[in-house]
């Protein structure tokens, strides 16, 4: 009911093309932000904040999987593989090398930017499936790679222990502190990524994904484009891993297999392809839901079960209830909670005059 477009007219192109056109979105950006500096700080247990960090941290990997698969219309398996690099190159150059995290962030975007251009180079080429499987390739060379090179991870089945970011002298330890750390990047992300998809870049992405012939036939360089693409992604998804490592503290190849790639898929493809916001609601749902699922399953096995039983059958039930609410909800909303989100924000626009 809030959220009315009467009145506010935009006369120039700046005003078009402004992130928040209405006045009441800014003041609800301005709401929402003490919100999440003020209250949820205070008001939440550090086991929930944990969590939250955890949604922080998926936040900016599934934005920059979306640049690659929702924008621009490449698909890719290897996502983790680019997360696994920006990891171990912070890793290596905080441990190694003493440097601060506002050197090793960059520079583990940087590097997996890198490598994920180099992986993107058959995209030249295919796309569809062929590609999929190209960058399956890449993930499982890229962490074939990393665990059996002792100069970059300490040799098969290593760790690095990664010291915790420091601030102004500070180290950061807390899960209050982290989370100030990480809400600063994911919101970084999301004020990138929301400039970017509305750029010449970002539009030219767009191009590409729904017709590359016809994108190449009115001057976009799709090669280049491309290119571009898989190196934004994997700059994100190596910041990303930076984030990760920081927060637990250790660089374990373990922790960037395929599991984890597919479930970046599954935010984006859960939250919206093609939407910034579906990547934010995508990384809250698929985060949220194991969580959720062992809750619930631990309150209602507790009845039925003994301790032991359930230590072996909440992980297989996990998974199971993972797979069935993710199936369940494609098929009653194929185009993802950003669509879900839309049609109820459409239904109060002319509320409640129906027609």
């Amino acid at each position: 009911m809030l959220h009315r477009e009467s009145g506010v007219f935009k006369t120039t192109y700046a005003g078009d093309m402004a992130l928040y056109p209405l006045p009441i979105a800014r003041w609800a950006v301005a709401a929402i932000g003490l919100v999440f500096v003020v209250a949820l700080p205070l008001a939440l247990h550090e086991y929930y904040l944990s969590i939250i960090n955890l949604v922080l941290i998926a936040i900016v990997g599934a934005l920059g999987l979306n640049v690659l698969v929702g924008y621009t219309g490449q698909i890719s398996v290897g996502h983790a593989a680019f997360m696994s690099v920006g990891a171990y190159t912070a890793a290596n150059l905080a441990v190694h090398a003493g440097l601060p995290f506002w050197v090793t962030l960059p520079a583990g975007g940087a590097m997996a930017a890198l490598i994920g251009a180099i992986v993107g180079v058959p995209s030249l080429r295919i796309k569809g499936l062929y590609l999929a499987i190209a960058t399956l390739a890449g993930q499982l060379i890229i962490e074939w790679i990393i665990n059996h090179t002792p100069a970059i991870s300490g040799g098969a089945q290593a760790s690095i222990e990664v010291p915790r970011p420091e601030l102004w002298g500070y180290q950061i330890k807390t899960q209050g502190q982290l989370y100030f750390f990480l809400l600063f990047f994911a919101v970084l992300a999301i004020v990138a990524t929301l400039n970017l998809v509305r750029s010449r870049i970002g539009r030219a992405f767009v191009a590409i994904r729904d017709q590359d012939i016809a994108a190449e036939i009115i001057g976009i360089n799709i090669y280049r484009y491309k290119l571009l693409a898989f190196a934004t992604s994997s700059f994100y998804a190596g910041v990303c891993g930076v984030l990760y490592t920081y927060y637990l503290g250790i660089a374990n190849y373990e922790q960037f297999q395929i599991g984890v790639s597919i479930d970046y898929l599954a935010m984006i493809i859960i939250g919206g392809l093609g939407s910034v916001l579906g990547s934010i609601l995508g990384a809250i749902f698929v985060t949220l839901l194991p969580i959720a699922t062992r809750w619930v399953l631990e309150a209602a096995g507790a009845m039925f079960f003994s301790l032991a039983d359930l230590a072996n059958i909440i992980p297989n039930l996990r998974l199971i209830m993972f797979g069935a609410l993710i199936i369940i909800f494609l098929a009653v909303e194929p185009e993802g909670l950003n669509r879900l989100w839309r049609n109820i924000l459409s239904y109060f626009r002319v509320w409640p005059f129906s027609y």
